[in-house]
């Protein structure tokens, strides 16, 4: 029914609840003599109110969070688009966009992306900001700009070494980082982890007792690197709450779907096959399209046995190929 305006007549409208994707809306009609309600309304934002990544891990119980990389070229930029389109109509609570060692234009294309991902897409973006290569004159920089582009949150890094990009002396840790913006910033700062240990690690105590150094600076929330077998991360999780660390531990999730492709990465974090992930990967690398399918049954399994497990959601390593992202999701929409 349309009550008609007259002189004087105002619409209101209150906003009665929000989640990270929409806005729950009241519309009122206001004349001299009464107030009625006269429609409901939920819009989906566009412009995503600021939350930190501590608001995300305490208003919802098991967030679901894609990580994305820049395109290497900025002609690649224009086709970010139809990923990101399909990412974020899967609703995820964030996207994190990776951040690699050295050059303006990289660090130009992580912030371009994240901004896209607020302004255009509505979902709250994570920046990683590796340190290892850089003063502190120029994180100030990357803060400054992040600022000003309204991104809130931080994937604090130290990055890898790299024979070709000079390491500066100003941050030898990516708690050192943390410490250092959190003195000066309001991010919301997230942290890595690694459950079957860091390649540089010593060993596991000592991986332990540096992860709770950069949880005691700052980090709110830590990302864990790929792994394949849930009862080493459960292992490690227990490791976590011995040593008094509280923060929220997220499991990272890399569906296989090219054999040489996870070889690389898995030799890169020390991430180790379970007999069942080997079994897979010798019956099935030289067929694409068997692979593609027989990896992402694992990486099902794998993630629905961590969430029948209790855990603080699900990290998806996309590999920037929204197939991969829509099919994990439509596998959990139940569940999730």
């Amino acid at each position: 029914m349309n009550p008609g305006l007259k002189t004087g007549d105002k619409i209101l409208f209150n906003i009665t609840a929000h989640t990270p994707h929409m806005i729950h809306c009241v519309f009122r009609l206001k004349n001299k003599h009464n107030t009625v309600i006269i429609g409901r309304k939920e819009i989906r934002k566009v412009v995503e109110f600021p939350m930190k990544i501590d608001e995300i891990y305490k208003t919802k119980s098991r967030p679901l969070s894609f990580e994305i990389f820049p395109p290497k070229r900025d002609a690649e930029l224009e086709n970010i688009d139809e990923t990101l389109s399909v990412l974020c109509e899967l609703k995820p609570d964030f996207i994190s966009v990776t951040f690699g060692a050295g050059g303006s234009a990289n660090r130009s294309r992580t912030i371009e992306i994240a901004k896209k991902i607020k302004n255009t897409y509505g979902v709250e973006p994570v920046v990683h900001l590796t340190c290892l290569h850089y003063d502190k004159d120029e994180i100030d920089g990357f803060a400054n700009e992040m600022i000003a582009e309204g991104i809130e949150n931080v994937l604090a890094l130290r990055g890898d070494r790299n024979p070709n990009v000079m390491e500066k002396n100003d941050f030898k840790h990516s708690s050192d980082l943390i410490e250092y913006l959190k003195g000066k910033y309001d991010f919301g700062f997230l942290g890595a982890c690694y459950p079957e240990c860091h390649p540089e690690s010593e060993d596991r105590v000592s991986e332990i007792r540096n992860l709770k150094k950069k949880v005691d600076a700052g980090a709110q929330v830590l990302l864990s690197q790929l792994f394949f077998d849930n009862n080493l991360f459960f292992r490690f999780c227990e490791d976590c709450k011995i040593a008094d660390i509280n923060v929220p531990v997220v499991p990272g999730v890399m569906p296989v779907i090219n054999a040489a492709q996870i070889k690389r990465m898995v030799s890169l974090c020390n991430a180790s096959f379970p007999p069942r992930f080997m079994r897979i990967i010798e019956r099935y690398e030289t067929n694409k399209e068997a692979l593609f399918d027989a990896g992402m049954s694992y990486a099902l399994s794998q993630i629905i046995d961590l969430l029948v497990s209790d855990i603080n959601g699900i990290h998806l390593y996309t590999m920037n190929n929204p197939v991969v992202a829509r099919r994990i999701c439509e596998g959990i929409k139940n569940i999730v």
